[in-house]
């Protein structure tokens, strides 16, 4: 069965009552703090901890009325604390809350999206190690160009999808950052121990040098690494689409039972799974350019760059989500079609393995230029269909000066572009096989490679 997105953890984070939970935790953590200095009762903190309620309901309609969030939020939890609320926002500004609230939700989304590319990471390995030597085409402009193994292809998604998971990381510790100092950044009326305290007790860092804000150059490098990601799973999304294509027919996404593909056409199967991750990619990309809009602010802050969160927060890591998990269910139910992938190889008679005849005549003392000029010749013949590939190099006399039929048979083999399989693996994967596998070598068949394991 295909992995179907039925998480909601992710939305969950960017509901409103998860926010004003983060919103009252900040609020609350800097009493206490305030408490431990003397400024406010140690009873209001525990009368805080013990009345302090949400409602998000009252909350909009004060905002209604005031036009300000964190006030409309601040009110309306001093309403539910009684006379101890008025100890709430002691010495703090609106951002002091919202950006620290803000890199708390970031972070526990970034968690998630970890866990989703551990889970296509893994998919991905179980995909190459499966058909480490499955032969195939390689295809450069679209065109035939050597042998390659279906396995390395897999083999380079991998290596790309683990350093993805290398930069979210970096990108989650360098976001994972907040902000007590007070209006302009300078702890005018709150104590750098105020924001020492409550930012080690959500375990962020602070922000060095804040100017009321989190520097924004920091929420860009998160996004653009969520677009990043989103595009090397668009990556994968695309090589399935073509390798589905009904003139190559090598590979396909899983189609359900009772699934309909068109309409009108009964015989359709699109590869719509790996389309729609095209698409969301898309979206992915244009959350990065609007991330990187709002790095220039005016002076210390305006508020150009809230808009902007408040939709490509929850937007771009959701759409993550989905993608992380509707491309892991791909890989793992992929339908793979090794002898497809031969037949395909051999479509040309051997063409594409004409390097291996040029570089052994040059071996042979043969000048490249010339060389390549006979290789060259009985290509395009055996491709306009005169004759085979083989038959044309051994009708070239220049060429059979230098190489028996046996040598060109030789040569003409693709098993020879597999000597180097395991240093490839090894590089993508970080493990490697027998070091020889040549004598045990099986392709597998659809049957088998169904899923991506045999």
């Amino acid at each position: 069965m295909i992995s179907r997105y039925t998480r909601p953890a992710m939305g969950e984070i960017w509901t409103d009552a998860a926010r004003y939970a983060r919103w009252l935790e900040i609020e609350i953590l800097a009493c206490e703090a305030w408490a431990k200095r003397g400024r406010i009762p140690a009873r209001a903190v525990q009368t805080m901890r013990r009345r302090a309620r949400i409602d998000p309901e009252r909350i909009a309609a004060l905002e209604a009325e005031v036009k300000h969030d964190i006030i409309a939020f601040v009110t309306q939890v001093a309403e539910t604390v009684g006379p101890d609320g008025r100890f709430l926002h002691l010495g703090l500004t609106s951002s002091d809350v919202l950006d620290t609230g803000f890199a708390l939700q970031l972070r526990d989304a970034a968690a998630l999206l970890l866990e989703g590319q551990d889970r296509l990471i893994k998919a991905l390995r179980r995909l190459a190690l499966a058909h480490k030597s499955t032969l195939m085409i390689g295809r450069t402009h679209g065109m035939h160009a050597e042998p390659i193994t279906f396995g390395v292809k897999v083999a380079s998604w991998h290596a790309e999808a683990v350093r993805n998971r290398e930069r979210l990381v970096t990108a989650t510790r360098e976001i994972a950052v907040g902000t007590l100092s007070g209006a302009v950044g300078v702890f005018g009326n709150v104590s750098p121990q105020i924001e020492s305290y409550v930012l080690g007790k959500l375990g962020l860092v602070a922000e060095p040098v804040a100017t009321q804000v989190v520097a924004r150059d920091r929420h860009a490098a998160f996004f653009s690494a969520l677009a990043v990601l989103g595009t090397s799973i668009e990556r994968i999304a695309l090589e399935i689409r073509h390798m589905q294509r009904t003139e190559l027919g090598e590979a396909e996404e899983p189609f359900t039972a009772g699934q309909k593909g068109s309409s009108a056409m009964p015989h359709k199967r699109n590869p719509i799974l790996s389309e729609n991750v095209t698409g969301l990619a898309r979206l992915l990309r244009a959350y990065a350019g609007a991330a990187l809009e709002n790095v220039a602010l005016w002076h210390e802050r305006d508020i150009s760059h809230s808009s902007v969160e408040r939709v490509i927060g929850p937007d771009a890591t959701i759409a993550l989500d989905f993608m992380l998990s509707r491309m892991t269910g791909v890989l793992e139910n992929l339908v793979v079609r090794p002898e497809r992938m031969r037949a395909n190889l051999d479509l040309t008679g051997g063409v594409v393995l004409s390097e291996n005849v040029l570089l052994a005549l040059v071996q042979k003392g043969a000048i490249r230029q010339d060389a390549y000029r006979w290789v060259q010749r009985a290509a395009h013949d055996s491709l306009a269909g005169r004759s085979t590939f083989l038959d044309a190099l051994a009708a070239e006399p220049e060429i059979r000066k230098r190489l028996s039929v046996g040598d060109l048979e030789r040569l003409l083999d693709p098993d020879r572009h597999l000597e180097h399989l395991d240093l490839l693996f090894r590089r993508g994967l970080g493990t490697s096989g027998p070091s020889s596998q040549r004598k045990s070598r099986r392709r597998p068949t659809a049957r088998t490679s169904r899923g991506g394991a045999k």
